[in-house]
C-alpha cells in the first residue's frame, strides 16, 4: 500500500511540476509562488474545516521542524526555473537522486532526531544504476 502511495506521489510531483512551470511561464516565478501557496493553503483550510481538524502547535518541538513550508518555496521556485529549460523528466530525475543521497545521509546519522538506519552496501548497486541513468539523461 505504501509503495503504491509513493508511486502516486511521483506521478503527482511530475504533474505538479508541469502545472507550476506553465503557471510560472505565464505570470512569472514569484507571482506563481504566491498563487500556488495561496491555493494550497485554501485547499487545506477547506479540507481541515470539513474534517474538523485543528492545528496542534506543540511548543516542545524544535523550530526547524516548522521550516518545511519555507523550504517548499525554494523547491517550487527551482523546479519552475529548470522546467522551462530542461523539461520535466530531468528535474524529477536529478531531484530524486538528490533526495535519495540526502535521505541516506539522514538515515545513516539519524539527523534532526531521526532513528539511525545503518547503510546497507547493497544500496550502492541501486545508487550506481540511478546515477548512470541520470547521467545518460543529462548528457545524451
Amino acid at each position: 500500500m505504501y509503495n503504491l502511495l509513493s508511486l502516486l506521489i511521483g506521478v503527482l510531483i511530475a504533474f505538479m511540476i508541469v502545472c507550476n512551470g506553465e503557471l510560472s511561464a505565464g505570470v512569472g516565478n514569484y507571482s506563481s509562488l504566491v498563487i500556488i501557496h495561496i491555493l494550497g493553503y485554501l485547499a487545506l483550510v477547506i479540507i481541515m474545516l470539513c474534517k474538523k481538524i485543528k492545528i496542534p502547535f506543540k511548543m516542545h518541538l524544535p523550530l526547524y521542524l516548522y521550516s518545511a513550508g519555507a523550504l517548499s518555496i525554494f523547491t517550487i521556485l527551482f523546479n519552475n526555473i529548470t522546467f522551462s529549460i530542461i523539461g520535466v523528466s530531468l528535474p524529477v530525475a536529478l531531484g530524486l537522486l538528490g533526495q535519495t543521497l540526502t535521505s541516506m545521509v539522514f538515515d545513516q546519522y539519524g539527523l534532526l532526531g531521526m532513528q539511525k538506519i545503518k547503510f546497507n552496501k547493497k544500496k550502492l548497486i541501486g545508487i550506481t544504476i540511478i546515477t548512470i541513468g541520470v547521467c545518460i539523461m543529462t548528457f545524451f
